[in-house]
């Protein structure tokens, strides 16, 4: 692996996340497969997603499924040959179009079918595709993914998918692209009738067939698809409604029989996440479809209306502190995080997997944000800064573009400080939050690239901000300030192990006095009263280094 032995020791002490990135940070050899999984080729580019049918019946005792996917797509530009992934184990037993049974040529897990039917600019047409078989089990879930088979203390089977590193096509036939969201989608979930399927958005219908069950989940709100998700269980059910800036949103809970009270108690904190969240980032991007919190046989991932929950009914993550603050044990990280990738992941999603720290820098952030309102200003900086023991700094943050290749780890909890540090350099808390809150609004159901969400911020602030990202999220120096005092008693300073346009402003107190530095990569001067020491400011992600 190309990622140091340092910071393989710090993932003991971080959260599990980085998982997803391990394998992908190693593999330093670009594939056909992974051009094919990460780009939008030509068998993509042609067509647009409008809705999906996913129709799948699960078999608990073998551990198999078996359904197809209805795909419904819009023709931007005539084409007569469509890419549908699913990987292996899993296949494909048949695709038709208007009843026709259609040929298509697999190459690993990419499917290229040759459409009979005419493929007119603007229309609109349907494919089935019928799979079956035993999907990937996932060893080490959510980080390998896969579907996780589990039987609670009970004996009743405890089932759940989880597959943002590997890819939904992991158990079904997708287009597998975060490029192209659907629109809108029903999932159908067929379950022996002693189980219960929690899916995204709401149920629509209970279908009962002697010994099974159908669930029937309809999304109404564009989805990624790898925030599509089935969670099968022995579950009961409660909830509440909270009185959101958008009207009357309803709140579901699907935990364990055996957990109900423990819920009842620890599941507090999703109201809390709402209001916090909500003063933050806008509305809940998804009143339509509600907010449900289900119990899950692993950790916990951001399906989108559906959060999934394994963090053992405890605070901190799996009852750590991951900033070694305290501040860390205030709340459910799985609750708070998971729940924080409504706003960024699902509302705001990328559109290259390259682009991940949109979802995972902004979303670390919100822990300290959550601390902030319920708990003050102070709280959620110590916090913030206390995750900076967790930052390897050993690869850019930013990945690989159309590969399928995400950047580091750090876009965790340096991307987190990050944003802290911009916070602090717009110096104005109300000014901070409508850039939040309009980074919601202007990118609302959409998928963007970093370039948007640096420029949407660089207009906000009146500053072109570029070179500032240039440094945190495709170099791995920290900015150094650098200084010294002249015969005249002049302060001396610049940046240093930077961009060469890198000239962030920065706060300091020099004894008593604060000031605010405009510092550059070339020296600069200013008179003070003596030779104090220069003390930075704590909440600014930087270096400081005194020369003579």
């Amino acid at each position: 692996m190309s990622i140091r032995k340092d910071f393989l020791r710090l993932i003991g002490c971080m959260p599990l996340f980085f998982g997803l990135f391990s394998t992908a940070i190693a593999q330093d050899v670009i594939t056909r497969a992974d051009t094919l999984k990460g780009s939008i080729t030509p068998e993509r580019a042609w067509w647009d997603l409008n809705y999906y049918h996913l129709s799948v019946e699960v078999f608990p005792e073998t551990q198999s499924i078996k359904g197809k996917n209805l795909v419904r797509y819009q023709v931007k530009e005539p084409a007569q040959i469509l890419q549908i992934d699913l990987q292996q184990p899993l296949n494909i037993t048949a695709v038709k179009q208007d009843g026709v049974e259609l040929s298509f040529k697999r190459e690993g897990a990419a499917h290229f079918i040759s459409l009979q039917k005419s493929q007119e600019k603007g229309a609109f047409n349907e494919l089935e595709i019928f799979y079956e078989g035993k999907p990937k089990v996932a060893v080490r879930p959510p980080w390998d993914g896969g579907i996780t088979w589990q039987k609670d203390s009970n004996g009743k089977h405890f089932i759940a998918n989880s597959n943002q590193g590997i890819g939904s096509s992991i158990w079904w036939p997708t287009k597998d692209h975060p490029a192209d969201e659907v629109d809108s989608m029903l999932i159908s979930v067929t379950v022996p009738k002693d189980l219960m399927d929690v899916s995204n958005g709401r149920l629509r219908k209970v279908e009962e067939n002697g010994d099974k069950k159908t669930y029937h989940w309809f999304v109404s709100n564009p989805i990624n698809d790898y925030g599509v998700n089935i969670s099968i269980g022995d579950y009961v059910h409660f909830g509440e409604e909270y009185e959101g800036e958008k009207g009357r949103l309803t709140m579901d809970y699907y935990v364990l029989r055996e957990n109900l009270k423990k819920a009842e108690k620890q599941f507090q904190d999703a109201r809390k996440m709402m209001e916090a969240f909500e003063h933050w980032f806008g509305p809940y991007p998804f009143y339509e479809d509600g907010f449900k919190l289900i119990e899950v046989p692993y950790l916990g991932m951001e399906h989108q209306s559906a959060v999934t929950y394994g963090n053992g009914y405890q605070n901190g993550y799996l009852g750590r502190d991951l900033s070694g603050t305290g501040w860390g044990l205030k709340f459910d990280f799985i609750i708070i995080h998971e729940a924080g990738h409504e706003w960024f992941a699902n509302n705001i999603t990328y559109r290259d997997v390259a682009d991940m720290w949109i979802h995972e820098s902004f979303t670390n952030y919100s822990e300290s944000l959550f601390l902030d309102y319920h708990f003050g200003k102070e709280a959620g900086q110590e916090y913030v800064r206390g995750t900076r023991m967790n930052i390897a700094n050993q690869s850019p943050i930013i990945g690989i573009y159309g590969v399928n290749r995400r950047g580091s780890g750090d876009m965790y909890y340096k991307g987190g400080n990050m944003l802290n540090t911009l916070r602090e350099i717009i110096g104005d808390d109300k000014k901070w939050r409508s850039i939040l809150r309009g980074l919601n609004e202007e990118f609302y159901h959409q998928t963007v690239t970093t370039r948007q969400v640096e420029n949407y911020i660089s207009q906000q602030v009146g500053k072109d901000l570029k070179p500032f990202f240039d440094q945190y999220l495709r170099e791995t120096s920290i900015p150094v300030l650098e200084y010294y005092y002249s015969e005249d008693k002049a302060l001396n300073y610049r940046w240093t192990s930077c961009v060469s346009a890198f000239d962030m402003p920065v706060d300091v107190t020099l004894g008593e006095e604060k000031i605010r530095l405009q510092p550059s990569t070339n020296w600069q001067e200013i008179s003070v009263k003596g030779q104090e020491e220069l003390v930075l400011d704590p909440d600014y992600y930087v270096g400081v280094s005194k020369m003579r």
